[in-house]
């Protein structure tokens, strides 16, 4: 999926079909529901799933788990703000 489709897709009610658990954590932490990001991030055992679970604890505030999961991925601590990572992770994950 293309990053505008996925960004687009923000406006409808339900996030696109057959996109990774790691896509959907983000679409729902876009459309702010936290819970059901992190329970979809959590769900999706890649590592795309640990960046996003990384993110998404960052996002909470708990940085030492956040750091654990930024390990998991095999992607560095973030000190972005949290928009510019959402958005990089999503250019990431819709372009690789």
């Amino acid at each position: 999926m293309k990053l505008k489709a996925f960004k687009d897709s923000l406006a409808d009610a339900t996030p696109p079909p057959g996109v990774s658990g790691a896509l959907r954590a983000l679409w729902l932490d876009a459309k702010g529901d936290w819970a059901g990001a992190h329970a979809s991030a959590q769900d999706d055992k890649s590592l795309a799933g640990a960046w996003v679970h990384a993110y998404l604890h960052r996002v909470e505030g708990d940085l030492s788990n956040a750091g654990y999961w930024y390990r998991q991925a095999g992607k560095p601590k973030c000190d972005a703000p949290p928009a510019e990572e959402w958005q990089a992770i999503a250019a990431a994950l819709c372009e690789g």
